[in-house]
């Protein structure tokens, strides 16, 4: 368990500014989730539609896994996002591939579960590069762009 905190942290840190899938492919690809997840801004504006049993995807690249507010999680993804896991184009990726596995593997809970059933056999770097375009900038780069900044005086 150590460990998978330790990659977390890691994984996070190196969050590209661009995710590595196509975009247009992407946005494409999303409407597989839509049925589940909607994209809704910090303003209330809508940017894709969507129903309200998965949580908002706005603002999921850099986010710890499980903490969306406003959204009744299963305890094993929020357990998974306080151990550590933090969302990237890898860890999305390999959750949307097979939730349940991923959070068992995550966690090292045998008997985890997800309230995520579907499984994206293909194209979950395109979305989660899609929802990296339309969400603010994970938490960590801000963080480290203002730690590059010179302070002024």
């Amino acid at each position: 368990m150590k460990l998978f905190v330790a990659t977390a942290f890691i994984s996070l840190l190196a969050v590209p500014a661009f995710a590595e899938g196509d975009i247009a492919k992407g946005e494409k690809a999303f409407k597989k989730c839509k049925a589940c997840h909607s994209v809704i801004d910090a303003s209330g504006e809508a940017i894709v539609k969507g129903g309200k049993t998965g949580p908002n995807l706005w603002g999921l690249p850099g986010r710890a896994a499980g903490s969306a507010e406003g959204f009744k999680y299963g305890k094993d993804i929020v357990a998974a996002g306080e151990g550590g896991l933090v969302w990237n184009e890898e860890s999305f990726t390999a959750f949307v591939t097979d939730p349940k596995a991923y959070l068992r593997e995550a966690t090292g809970n045998g008997k985890a579960k997800s309230k995520m059933s579907f499984k994206l056999k293909k194209g979950g770097e395109d979305i989660y590069a899609f929802l990296a375009s339309v969400s603010p900038a994970p938490v960590a780069e801000e963080t480290e762009e203002a730690a590059e900044e010179p302070a002024s005086n």
